[in-house]
């Protein structure tokens, strides 16, 4: 597990797919089954721990911006795609390296 977070780089690019497939199985998994199986808690759940990973993707953005150093473009272009289903499966280009 160490190696995936050895680097600010690495640690912004994992952390960004960790959110990014929470937030795919909020849109996909959860939002289906409270909407159409009358299952809310699923949306609780999934939510929470999708709003965990995005809090903990914008505090690594935060510190890879200062360690990495990213341009003010490219920390807003990176953030952009946290917010965009599939999005954060290209931070890696985003941030090359």
């Amino acid at each position: 597990m160490k190696k995936y977070f050895s680097t600010p780089r690495l640690t912004l690019i994992n952390t960004g797919h960790l959110e990014g497939i929470s937030f795919l199985l909020l849109l996909f998994i959860a939002m289906p089954l409270k909407y159409m199986w009358d299952m809310p808690r699923a949306v609780t759940l999934v939510g929470s721990i999708h709003g965990i990973l995005f809090i903990a993707f914008v505090s690594v953005l935060w510190d890879a911006k200062r360690k990495i150093p990213l341009s003010m473009k490219t920390g807003i272009i990176c953030f952009l795609l946290s917010i965009i289903p599939f999005g954060t499966f290209f931070l890696g280009r985003a941030v090359k390296g």
